[in-house]
C-alpha cells in the first residue's frame, strides 16, 4: 500500500447506507450511551481461558467465554447482527460482501490441538470461516476476505468502493468480526503489552498497555443514497518492523496526507487508534496535531478493548452515533496529562464540525484513514 498522491484526482465519494455494531455494551446506540457515561467493559480475564494464566483486561460479549467451542460461541452474536442487515440479495455480484477480521476463527486451530474435535477444523482458517459463516447467513459466492491486522476493515470499506467507483456493484456490504480467544489473548500477552494493567489511550504515563475486546459491525456503501459521506480514503504501509513504526513517526504522516486535498478548510474531530501503548500513541497523537491543529482527538479503546482488525468498523458505527446525537464520547480510560493538547478526556458537542477523520494503525506500520462528512 502506498499514501495517495496530492496530484492524483480525488475519486468521488461514496455514501453509507447504513452501519450497525455489536460490542459487549450492545448495539451502537447503547455503546455510544455507555461511553458518554465512562463505563469501562474491559475486566480481568485469566488469559489463557480455562488454562488459567495471568488475569488480563478482556471485554466479552455477555455470558461468552474465552475459549473456543465447537460451534463457536459468538455465532449467535453474528447472526443476531446480521438480522439487522437490510433486506437484499447480498453475496450476488450487484451486491457483493467484504468480510474482514484479523482472526476469523483461529482460535479453533488452537482448540483443536489442545481438546481435539474435528469440528474445530471447518473454522480455523479465514477463507473456511468466512465459506461457513457465507452458508448460515445465507449469503451468494460473491464474498471476498480481507485480513490485514488492524487495518482490516478499512480495506474492505476502501475495496468496496472501489467497485462502487468502478459501476461493478450497486452496492457493497462490508461485515467484520474480531472475537477473541486463548490463542489471541496469550499472542499479545507474549509481546507483554497485554498485561495486568488496563489501557490509558494517549495518556503520557510510564507503562504502556492494551486490552482486547470483541466486537463485530457492517455498513452498506452506495454510490448516492446514504446520510454519511466517505469524502477519502488513505492507506500507507512503512513495510518496517514486525511489529513497530518508525521513529520518526512519518509513517502516520504519510497516511495523514492522504487525505489532506479532501480535509482542506474544513473542521473535523478525530477519532483515533489509541490503544495505550506508549511509543505509537506518541507518534499517532502528536502526528495528527501537526496535521489538523486543533482538531479533538479521542480514542474509546480504553472502554471497549481493542476490537483488531474489526475496530475500523466497530468504532465508525459508535463515531455514526455521535455524529447523529451531536455528542462525542471522550477519551475513556485515560486522564490528562495527554499526548498533545488536542487529546480530548471529556465528551463534547460535535455539532459545529463539518467532518470526522478516523484512523486505524496496525502491526509493522500498516496505517489507514478515512475522512466522513454527513449532511
Amino acid at each position: 500500500m502506498s499514501s495517495v498522491p496530492r496530484t492524483r484526482p480525488l475519486p468521488p465519494p461514496v455514501r453509507i447506507a447504513a452501519c450497525a455494531c455489536v460490542t459487549p455494551f450492545g448495539a451502537a446506540p447503547a455503546t455510544h450511551a455507555a461511553l458518554l457515561e465512562g463505563r469501562v467493559a474491559l475486566a480481568p480475564v485469566p488469559v489463557l481461558g480455562l488454562d488459567g494464566g495471568d488475569p488480563v483486561p478482556l471485554a466479552l460479549m455477555p455470558g461468552r467465554d474465552l475459549d473456543d467451542t465447537d460451534p463457536p460461541s459468538w455465532l449467535p452474536w453474528v447472526q443476531r447482527l446480521a438480522e439487522t442487515l437490510p433486506f437484499g440479495d447480498w453475496g450476488t455480484p450487484r451486491r457483493p460482501v467484504f468480510v474482514t477480521s484479523s482472526n476469523f476463527g483461529v482460535g479453533n486451530l488452537l482448540a483443536w490441538r489442545r481438546r481435539g474435535g474435528d469440528g474445530h477444523l471447518a473454522y480455523g482458517a479465514p477463507f473456511l470461516c468466512a465459506e461457513w459463516l457465507r452458508d448460515r447467513l445465507g449469503w451468494g459466492d460473491a464474498v471476498t476476505v480481507f485480513s490485514h491486522a488492524c487495518v482490516s476493515a478499512h480495506l474492505g470499506l476502501m475495496q468496496a468502493a472501489r467497485v462502487l467507483h468502478a459501476g461493478a456493484a450497486d452496492e457493497a456490504l462490508v461485515f467484520s468480526f474480531d472475537f477473541l480467544s486463548p490463542f489471541v489473548a496469550g499472542g499479545f500477552n507474549a509481546l507483554k503489552i497485554l498485561n495486568g494493567a488496563c489501557p490509558a489511550p494517549y495518556q503520557d504515563r510510564e507503562i504502556g498497555a492494551i486490552g482486547l475486546g470483541d466486537g463485530a459491525a457492517w455498513a452498506v456503501l452506495t454510490r448516492d443514497r446514504g446520510p454519511w459521506c466517505i469524502e477519502a480514503q488513505s492507506p500507507f504501509n512503512e513495510m518496517h518492523h514486525f511489529t513497530a513504526n518508525r521513529a520518526d513517526g512519518s509513517g502516520f504522516a504519510a497516511c495523514l496526507e492522504g487525505l489532506a486535498p479532501a480535509a482542506a478548510g474544513r473542521r473535523v474531530w478525530i477519532k483515533g487508534h489509541g490503544t495505550g501503548t506508549l511509543e505509537a500513541g506518541r507518534l499517532e497523537a502528536q502526528t495528527l496535531a501537526a496535521r489538523f491543529p486543533g482538531a479533538p482527538l479521542v480514542g474509546w479503546k480504553g472502554a471497549l478493548g481493542h476490537t483488531l482488525g474489526s475496530c475500523g468498523l466497530v468504532e465508525l458505527a459508535v463515531v455514526l452515533e455521535s455524529i447523529r446525537t451531536g455528542r462525542t464520547p471522550g477519551t475513556v480510560g485515560a486522564v490528562a496529562p495527554g499526548f498533545s493538547s488536542e487529546v480530548t478526556f471529556a465528551s463534547f458537542d460535535n455539532r459545529a464540525c463539518d467532518g470526522v477523520v478516523c484512523t486505524s494503525n496496525a502491526f509493522g506500520g500498516a496505517h489507514a484513514a478515512l475522512l466522513l462528512t454527513h449532511e
